[in-house]
Parts: structure tokens; sequence; C-alpha cells
């Protein structure tokens, strides 16, 4: 099992990192439509929550590698009885950046101003949530090739200017 939460992907939206049922609420630069940030008061450095994002070819390669492990009588997957082991992994650039970073780098990936305004916190958000990958980094040997915000918003955007409908292009 690869845990991961933000993947910065084909598909620009403003929340969910997987790529089909938010697409009808998006908030994409062509609609100009605001994007909410949940909270400016948070005790980071800019009052925005920090999240990890990672790659979306970070999250191909690691998923390569994770079936890799799993062939049979992989050390990495086969426990001290010789049966199958799970293995449960982290995924993540191992830092974080704020939602007004985020934001920042969209502009500059994108050439405009993203709209938006500070809403109020959504109940249960922490502050700061970001991967420890160690892990990952342990066993298969996986780190981040792209872990620059820039570069990860810059490489979604191409894509999605590419793909205006999305996959369906």
């Amino acid at each position: 099992m690869l845990r991961y939460s933000a993947v910065t992907s084909c598909v620009w939206r403003s929340s969910s990192p997987f790529p089909s049922s938010a697409r009808k609420r998006s908030r994409t630069p062509e609609t100009g439509l605001p994007v909410t940030i949940f909270g400016g008061d948070y005790p980071t450095p800019d009052g925005t929550c920090i999240r990890d994002y990672i790659h979306v070819e970070d999250l191909a390669r690691a998923h390569l590698l994770a079936l890799d492990a799993t062939a049979p009588g992989d050390p990495r997957t086969t426990g001290p009885d010789g049966n199958a082991a799970a293995l449960a992994l982290n995924l993540g650039n191992g830092g974080g950046f704020s939602v007004r970073e985020v934001l920042a780098a969209a502009e500059t990936a994108t050439g405009r101003p993203v709209p938006h305004h500070v809403g109020p916190r959504r109940a249960g958000d922490p502050p700061v949530l970001v991967a420890d990958a160690s892990r990952a980094r342990d066993v298969l040997g996986w780190q981040p090739m792209h872990p620059d915000l820039g570069e990860i918003v810059a490489s979604a955007w191409v894509w999605r200017s590419g793909h205006p409908a999305g996959y369906d292009s």
C-alpha cells in the first residue's frame, strides 16, 4: 500500500488529487472562478496550511518500484515465515508547501493571477501535514526526482494546457 495525499497531476483543481468526481467542481485558471483558501490564521509562516505535494511522475515511479517489490520471493515483501507480507509506505517530498506558495507557483506557471479568497478553516484540518517517505527510500530506493514546487505545478499546467477537456482529450 502506498499512501500519498497531494499529487499534482494532469487535472488542475483546487482540492482532490484524484481525476474523477471533482472535475465538475474544478477551479481552473480558464474559468476565473476563485479558489477558496480554507483558513489564513494557522500557525505557519504565511498563515495557510502546509501540505506535501508530489509530482505525478514520481508517484508513477514509486508504484512501479512497489510492483517490483511484490514479486514472489522478493525479501521486501516476504515475511519471516516465507509468506507474503504487506508493504506499506508513505510517499512525499518530506517537506511541504503552503497554500499561498502553491497559488504563487500556479500564477508563475500560468502567467495569470489565480483569483482567491480566504474562507473559514475546515474542521479537522491540521496546520501541517507532510509525509515521512524514509521507508520508501530505504525499501524501494525511491526518492522524488521532481521535488521543486515550481516544476511540479508547471508540469501540471503544460499537461492541462494540452488537454483542456482533461482525460477526454
